[in-house]
């Protein structure tokens, strides 16, 4: 009774535990090989990021991505966590208070945090709202830097998934080529 038992149990984990895993992970790397590779970013042949982890960019001179929700470093992929604050936590009232402080009209993503405290999109409508900025830190007309934004805002997944999206690293590293 015993023998049938456990043989079930160690082939399915076989199965499921190894067999499937690997299965899904060799068609994921023949059918979307830069999305399952991490989709890295390379710069003259070397890794700079990756468009799926958001970078802190703090200079004036650049985009700015959300806010890291991340305790030990900004956009620390080993400490990555959701902040756990719900919409009626003090503590969320008072840093989101915070990141405003002085802005008008601030996007909602430009002073929360995401889910998992490392995303790398921003909304166009946060990417537009730093055109100035990064225009006037550049010396750039703004026209010319807000139509980079405009050439790097994502569509929604399968045209219906999600949100309109800029990436940051990417709309940076474009912005770093125009000199």
């Amino acid at each position: 009774m015993l023998r049938p038992l456990v043989s079930l149990l160690l082939g399915f984990t076989l199965l499921l535990g190894v067999v499937v895993p690997l299965g899904v992970t060799a068609i994921a790397g023949l059918a979307l090989p830069e999305r399952a590779g991490g989709s890295l970013v390379r710069r003259e042949g070397q890794v700079i990021g990756s468009a799926l982890i958001g970078q802190h960019f703090e200079e004036p001179r650049w985009f700015q991505g959300r806010p890291s929700a991340t305790s030990a470093a900004p956009y620390d992929a080993a400490s990555s966590a959701a902040s756990q604050l719900g919409p009626t936590s003090a503590a969320l009232l008072a840093t989101v208070t915070e990141r405003i402080a002085g802005a008008r009209d601030v996007p909602a993503d430009a002073a929360t945090a995401s889910g998992s405290g490392l995303d790398p999109h921003i909304s166009p409508e946060n990417a537009r709202a730093q055109v100035a900025r990064v225009a006037a830190a550049r010396s750039l007309p703004p026209q010319r830097v807000a139509a980079l934004v405009d050439q790097h805002v994502e569509g929604r997944e399968f045209g219906l998934l999600g949100d309109p999206r800029v990436n940051v690293l990417r709309l940076n590293l474009a912005l770093e080529a125009m000199r």
